[in-house]
C-alpha cells in the first residue's frame, strides 16, 4: 500500500502530509549534508563538538535534566545531569584523533588504502527514557562521521529533544555551521512520521522500544537496533560482598533504573546468600516478604503489562503506589523480591524498569549459569552480563557458554555496560545484542557505524598457497 494511500496517524495527521513534512526535512538536510562531507576532517570535529557543548555546559545540562524529568516523569534530573554530562564527556574521548574522512588507513603489503564515507542521512531514533543523552550521542556521531542527522524523539521526550536542538543549533551557528545538519521531526510525534523518515532516510539508529527497533528493520533501510534489556549479575562464592552489594545498589538505583543496563535480577551463590542479602540491605534494599511481593506484582503489572505509574519512579513512590506504606516508611533506596522460576508466569524475572531487584538463590557457579540462561531465554538475550568474582576464569566461562554481548566484571553494571573511564567499552547509549538479541550488531554503538569505508586495491605480487600447506594437516588426519 502506498503511503499516501493509508489513514490517519494516532494523532490524526493524515499520512500524505507526514510524508510531504519527512521529504521537505530530508530534503534540507540532504543538500546540508553534502556541502558539509566534504569540508574536511577540522569541520567534522567542529561540529561535534559543538553538538557535544551543547549538553555538557552545565546551565543547559541543568535545563535539559529536569525538563525531561519533568515532562516524561521518568527518572531523576541529578542522575540524567551526570549521564548527559559524563556519556558526552567519554563520547569525545572516544572521537578525539579519529580520522573519519578521507583516507584512514593505509596497508602497503596487502595493498589496500581505506577511505572513510559518509553514511548521508541519518534518522536517529530516541527514547522517552534518556530524551537528551542518547539524541546528544547519536548527534555527536553522525556529525563526527559528516553525516546529517534527523532525530524521531519520543513523544514524552519531544520537549527535551527540542531544547537540546535549540542548544545544537545556536553552537553550530558560532561555527558558521548549517542548523539543518541536526533537525527533528515537528510536534505531534507520529508513528507514520516517524515511519517515513526510517524509508527515506540513508541510516537509521534506533533506540527504545522493540516497536520501535523492529520498525527500523522493516523500514527496507540500512539500520542499527537494540534488543531488550533484562540485566542479571551473578555473585559468586569468592566475591567481595560488600564492594558487590555497594556496586549493585549504585546501578539498581541510578536514575531510578531508566537504564537498560540497570540489574533487573541477582543470582546469588548459596555459599554466600545470606550475607550477600545483609549487604544489599547495608546498601538500601528492603526485601519483601511473599503477601507484600503480591501487593508489588500488583501494581506494577496491570492486564499483563508494566504499569507506567511505577516506571522509574523511585522506591519508596512504588511502595506507597502498592500500598506498602510501612515499607516506604524505611525509605528504601530499592526493593527486593525473591524468586524461584522464570518467564510470564514469574513477571519479576523480567525488565521492571524501577529500582526493584528480583534475587535468586543458586546452589553453585553451575546452577547460577542456568539461571540466567533461563531468565534469557525469557527476555533479555544478547545485552550482556553481571559477575562479581575473584577469579577471572569464570568471565570469560560466562562469555563462551551465555547469549550475552558483555560480560561485566565487578563494576557497576549500568555505568559499566555503554562505557566508562575505568573499562575500554566505548562509551554509548545504545548496546547490540548481537542475533541472540535479533540486532545485526554486538557492540556498543560507536562512530564506526556511521561511516561507510571504500576499499582501493591496488595489485600486489601474486602469493599462491600450496595447498598441503593449508589442507597437510586434514590429509594427515583423515587421508585424502
Amino acid at each position: 500500500m502506498n503511503t499516501r494511500d493509508r489513514h490517519a496517524s494516532v494523532e490524526g495527521e493524515p499520512a500524505a502530509a507526514a510524508q510531504d513534512i519527512v521529504t521537505a526535512l530530508v530534503a534540507r538536510s540532504r543538500a546540508a549534508q553534502r556541502r558539509f562531507e566534504g569540508a574536511g576532517q577540522d569541520a567534522l570535529d567542529t561540529a561535534a563538538a559543538a553538538a557535544a557543548w551543547a549538553i555538557m555546559e552545565p546551565g543547559r545540562n541543568r535545563r535539559l535534566a529536569e525538563l525531561a524529568v519533568r515532562d516524561t516523569g521518568l527518572g531523576n534530573a541529578d542522575d540524567k545531569f551526570r549521564k548527559n554530562y559524563r556519556k558526552t564527556l567519554g563520547l569525545l574521548r572516544d572521537l578525539r584523533g579519529q580520522k573519519t574522512t578521507g583516507v584512514i588507513a593505509r596497508d602497503s603489503e596487502n595493498g589496500i588504502v581505506e577511505i572513510a564515507r559518509a553514511a548521508g542521512v541519518v534518522a536517529a531514533v530516541t527514547p522517552s527514557t534518556n530524551p537528551a543523552a542518547t539524541p546528544a550521542n547519536k548527534i555527536v556521531n553522525a556529525l563526527k562521521c559528516g553525516n546529517a542527522v534527523i532525530v524521531a524523539p519520543s513523544p514524552k521526550g519531544y520537549s527535551a529533544c527540542a531544547l537540546l536542538l535549540e542548544f545544537v543549533h545556536e553552537q553550530l551557528a558560532k561555527a558558521g555551521l548549517s542548523a539543518d545538519l541536526v533537525q527533528m521531526l515537528p510536534a505531534p510525534i507520529s508513528k507514520e512520521a516517524t515511519a517515513e523518515l526510517m524509508r527515506q532516510a540513508d541510516l537509521v539508529v534506533a533506540t527504545g522500544s522493540q516497536a520501535n527497533v523492529r520498525m527500523a528493520y522493516a523500514s527496507g533501510t540500512p539500520a542499527f537496533g537494540v534488543g531488550a534489556g533484562n540485566v542479571a549479575s551473578i555473585v559468586a562464592a569468592s566475591a567481595n560482598l560488600d564492594d558487590a552489594a555497594r556496586k549493585i545498589a549504585i546501578s539498581k538505583t541510578f536514575d531510578n533504573a531508566t537504564s537498560c543496563s540497570s540489574e533487573n535480577s541477582v543470582v546469588i551463590e548459596d555459599a554466600v546468600y545470606e550475607p550477600m542479602l545483609r549487604a544489599l540491605a547495608e546498601n538500601g534494599g528492603v526485601l519483601l516478604d511473599g503477601a507484600q511481593k503480591a501487593r508489588l506484582q500488583a501494581a506494577m503489572w496491570q492486564g499483563g503489562k508494566l504499569s507506567a505509574h511505577c516506571t522509574a519512579k523511585s522506591a519508596e513512590e512504588i511502595a506507597r503506589i502498592a500500598g506498602l506504606g510501612a515499607i516506604a516508611e524505611k525509605t528504601p533506596a530499592f526493593l527486593m523480591v525473591t524468586e524461584a522460576g522464570c518467564g510470564a508466569d514469574y513477571p519479576f524475572s523480567g525488565e521492571k524498569l524501577a529500582p526493584v531487584l528480583t534475587v535468586y538463590r543458586a546452589s553453585d557457579f553451575d546452577s547460577a549459569c542456568s539461571i540466567v540462561r533461563e531468565i534469557y531465554a525469557y527476555m533479555g538475550a544478547g545485552h550482556s552480563v553481571g559477575l562479581h568474582s575473584a577469579d577471572p576464569d569464570q568471565a570469560v566461562r560466562l562469555g563462551m557458554t551465555l547469549p550475552v554481548a558483555r560480560v561485566i566484571v565487578n563494576q557497576a553494571h549500568c555505568l559499566a555496560t555503554g562505557g566508562n573511564f575505568d573499562n575500554g567499552l566505548p562509551f554509548s547509549l545504545s548496546m547490540g545484542c548481537g542475533t541472540w538479541g535479533r540486532n545485526s550488531f554486538s557492540s556498543n554503538l560507536n562512530f564506526r557505524h556511521y561511516l561507510n569505508v571504500t576499499r582501493v586495491a591496488y595489485p600486489i605480487e601474486e602469493r599462491v598457497p600450496e595447498l598441503d600447506d593449508l589442507l597437510g594437516d586434514f590429509f594427515a588426519r583423515f587421508g585424502k
